[in-house]
Formats: structure tokens, C-alpha cells, sequence
């Protein structure tokens, strides 16, 4: 089952994709999401981790792979021209008893997407990505593992509505999100389905860990509210989330974090909604101050006055910010202000280029498709990106031609598909041993073929051909033509 069909998911809420890998059944979890075993992939095993304060059923298992030199792929169905939000979740939970902490690569298509580095057992890895869907799939690929063996726990797609998350570069450009906080939170729990209706994932900032909103300024106080939040515009944060706040007594709200796939350009919005009431001569203004970057912090910010009211979503930001990896950030309360800054939540995405793939990909998917039920045809993916399909070499361009073809053996039947013959690039092409019957298709455009096996087949015409290429291709280093 590397394809993942909408079909599959529960009529609850057909925009939304659960993937428990290693798992045996489909069951519902305690927030209403459907789970969809994947025990029909074609690849890898499945373990059982070995964490005893684990109990969410979908992080219990896990499937995994070898450390070879291939890609192993999940192919999701999308809609296109539509965004979504992936995600993908690594827990180690020592599966394999060797506390070897694994290190591998995972992709998004031809795109590569980050490195998971496993730290220790207990903590899971968590990488999401915003996309615009271009094609009726994607595919997730785990590749390139340096320790350990590459394992994935959970796969998770997200469906956006309308303008959610639009910006200019999308066609050009992933969203890979760094930092969700939900400010002022109640508690260390996420803020997630079902009161945010796309799942996001709102991190609470009383979690603590590394490098994770240090240097909070003194008087920093949370504060709250039950009063309904309107929300329905922009990127529509939960009303959870919006109810809940920090605000600097002092006169400022000081943080510090580290953040995943920078230095570089990002997307970077702050959510406000004034929650606390304040006399008619009370005022709230403030503004962002950022290291070395003066130009920020001239606008100010009034959330009455920009939102139109209390509880009211504001959400001014830059679609297009140059970040550090450590990042430090200040809401300053202006002169005339009787009120410290407030803030309800932060999102920051790193914009991550999108690789255009193989420039064979139309001819290879041709010749995959007459073979659906082959398991060399089901790597899944780009055919070269971020490494090769198993029975493929290609070149090091940035977006690679297929150089060399290796299907000896196969069992293939039929006609030799005539996809092949639309490979300029194609240098070798092994298809011998198989049960191909019929002509030789016309290779002239292949213009660099250099080594064809066609011995132990069916074929006809193969004398023509070999005189014709031998012709075309006089300073080929070897020919050999056998039916």
C-alpha cells in the first residue's frame, strides 16, 4: 500500500490523512481522528518500541528500513492546486535494543525536506511542511541513512481551505514550519484537533526545553479569557488558542529560541486579540524590536485599533524575513502606552525550494504505469531524487537525466514499451532476460545509448536495428544485440 487513497479515510473528515505506520488496524483515537494502519506497504518491518510511558496507540509501532542505498517512499493522494499541511513523526523508543541513534534524510518528492537526527529513545522528531499541491500525488521518502536505520512512525496530510498560508513563491517554495506557539497556555499540551479544525499542531510555551523561549523578561504573565474570539480570516488561528495570552507588566515581552532550517528567509506572523479589558484611558501600544534590523521596529502595534474591537484576530506579519537559527525577539512597550505588549501566538516557516525533479519523469512514469503491479515499479517518488530508484542511474545535474536502466530479468512481457526511446540521456539499457515479443522500437533518439541487452527475449527485427544503430552510434565503446 504505498499509495494512499482519499477513499481510505473515514467519512469524518475526508480533507484529513492518518498514517500509523507499523501498525496492524485502523482505529479512532481519543481526539477523534482516524487512524489508517499501513500494513499492506510493500516495504520494510515493523516493530514495537520499547518506551513503557508510550501509550498513544498510532506511537507504539513504527515501520523501518534498511541502510542500503535506496529511497523508500509513501505516495499520498492530493488534490491539486490545493494546500495542505504534512507531517511526519519519528519516535526511536530503542525498537531495534541497540540504542544505535539513527540518522537519515527525508524528501518530499525530488525535494529534500531535513535530516532526522535521533538524540535519544523518549523524544520524538516531528517535521511539517505547507505545500501547494501541482500534481494528484506526493510521495515522502525516507533515504540516506549515515546511522541506524531509517523508521517512520506516523504520516500525516492536512488539508487547507481557501487562501490559508498563500504566498507569492509557493510555486516555487515549501513552507517547513519551525516554531507554532500558543502563548499564555494553560498547560504543557499542544493545542490540536478538534478545536483547531486543520490540526495544526499549537506548541504551549510552558513546555520547556532547550533552547525553547529562554530569556523571558520579568513580569511576563500569562492571562485569559472565555469570551469567543472571532478568527475567520487570514490563516485563522484556533479560538483556543486566541483566549489565551502573555503581556509585559514591565513594558516588555523578551524571547529567545532556536529555529529549524535557518538562517535564511521565512514567513513570520505574530496573532494578536486584545483580551483584557482596559478603562477607557488605558492605551496598548508596542512594538518588534529584532537585533540589527531597525527597520522592523518602526511600525507600532495597537491591537484595538488594527482589529477593530476586542477579541478581534490581528495578524500582522513578513511574508519574506531574513532569520537567524538563534533568534531573539522583543515587543518594546511604547512611550505613550499605559499597557505592556500582549501576545497570543507565533508561527515562523523557513522557505524551502522546491526541486523541479527529473526531466525524464513523463517517459519513466509512462513506462512504470504498464507495470502497476511489479514491486521494482512502486518505489515511488522522483525517479532521481534525492537518490535513484533501485533499477536506475542518473546524472548529477540538478535536475538529473536517466542515464542507465537495469530491468535483467524481470519477467516483463509484451512489446519493449516505446517510453523508453524518449530518454535522451539514456547511455545503457539492460533488458535481457526477459519475455518481450515484437519489433525493437527505433532508439535514434536515444542519442547517447551506448550498451543495449536485449538476449533471452522474444524480439523480431533485431538484425535491422543492429545495423541501423551501428551506424548511429559507430563510436560506441559496445553494442550487443541478442533476441
Amino acid at each position: 500500500m504505498s499509495w494512499i487513497k482519499s477513499s481510505q479515510v473515514d467519512a469524518f473528515d475526508a480533507c484529513f490523512v492518518s498514517l500509523d505506520c507499523g501498525g496492524k488496524v485502523n482505529f479512532t483515537d481519543d481526539l477523534g481522528l482516524e487512524w489508517i494502519s499501513d500494513n499492506q506497504f510493500p516495504y520494510g518491518e515493523v516493530a514495537n518500541i520499547l518506551l513503557a510511558n508510550e501509550t498513544r496507540k498510532q506511537y507504539m509501532t513504527l515501520r523501518y528500513f534498511p541502510a542500503d542505498n535506496r529511497k523508500y517512499c509513501y505516495t499520498l493522494e492530493v488534490k491539486a492546486r490545493t494546500r495542505y499541511l504534512v507531517r511526519a513523526s519519528f519516535l526511536y523508543g530503542n525498537f531495534d535494543n541497540s540504542n544505535v541513534y539513527p540518522k537519515f534524510d527525508i524528501a518530499l518528492g525530488a525535494t529534500y525536506w531535513s535530516t532526522i537526527v535521533i538524540s535519544d529513545a523518549s523524544t520524538m522528531e516531528v517535521r511539517e511542511l505547507i505545500f501547494l499541491a501541482m500534481a494528484p500525488t506526493i510521495s515522502v521518502c525516507l533515504s540516506n541513512a549515515t546511522t541506524g536505520q531509517p523508521f517512520i512512525s506516523t504520516l500525516e496530510l492536512r488539508q487547507f481551505n481557501g487562501s490559508i498560508y498563500y504566498t507569492d513563491h509557493e510555486t516555487q517554495f515549501f513552507l517547513s514550519v519551525s516554531a507554532r506557539i500558543n502563548f499564555g497556555a494553560n498547560s504543557e499540551d499542544p493545542v490540536r484537533y478538534p478545536d483547531d479544525p486543520f490540526d495544526r499542531i499549537w506548541v504551549s510555551d510552558s513546555l520547556k526545553k532547550a533552547n525553547y523561549l529562554v530569556d523571558v523578561a520579568p513580569g511576563t504573565k500569562k492571562v485569559s479569557t472565555t469570551m469567543p474570539i472571532y478568527v475567520n480570516r487570514d490563516e485563522r488561528p484556533p479560538v483556543k488558542v486566541m483566549q489565551t495570552a502573555v503581556v509585559g507588566t514591565n513594558g516588555s515581552l523578551t524571547y529567545r529560541l532556536n529555529l529549524n532550517g535557518f538562517p535564511g528567509f521565512g514567513w513570520a506572523v505574530c496573532y494578536f486579540a486584545e483580551i483584557e479589558d482596559l478603562s477607557p484611558t488605558d492605551s496598548r501600544i508596542f512594538r518588534l524590536v529584532l537585533p540589527n534590523m531597525p527597520e522592523v521596529s518602526k511600525a507600532a502595534v495597537n491591537i484595538l485599533e488594527n482589529a477593530h474591537g476586542k477579541y478581534q484576530l490581528y495578524e500582522p506579519g513578513y511574508p519574506n524575513i531574513s532569520l537567524p537559527f538563534v533568534f531573539s525577539f522583543k515587543f518594546l512597550k511604547a512611550t505613550e502606552s499605559t499597557r505592556g505588549p500582549l501576545l497570543n501566538a507565533m508561527e515562523i516557516n523557513s522557505y524551502l525550494e522546491i526541486n523541479l525533479g527529473s526531466l525524464d519523469m513523463t517517459a519513466i512514469i509512462g513506462l512504470v504505469s504498464k507495470y502497476p503491479l511489479a514491486n521494482w515499479a512502486q518505489e515511488g517518488g522522483d525517479p532521481c531524487l534525492p537518490v535513484p530508484w533501485s533499477w536506475l542511474r542518473c546524472s548529477s545535474d540538478p535536475q538529473p537525466r536517466i542515464t542507465s536502466i537495469f530491468l535483467s530479468g524481470k519477467n516483463l512481457t509484451g512489446n519493449i514499451p516505446s517510453d523508453i526511446t524518449n530518454l535522451p540521456s539514456l547511455i545503457e539499457l539492460w533488458l535481457d532476460g526477459n519475455s518481450f515479443t515484437g519489433p525493437i522500437p527505433d532508439f535514434t533518439g536515444c542519442t547517447e545509448l551506448k550498451i543495449i541487452h536485449l538476449e533471452n527475449n522474444h524480439l523480431t527485427g533485431a538484425y535491422s536495428l543492429v545495423v541501423a544503430l551501428r551506424w548511429r552510434f559507430r563510436n560506441a565503446s559496445k553494442l550487443r544485440f541478442t533476441s
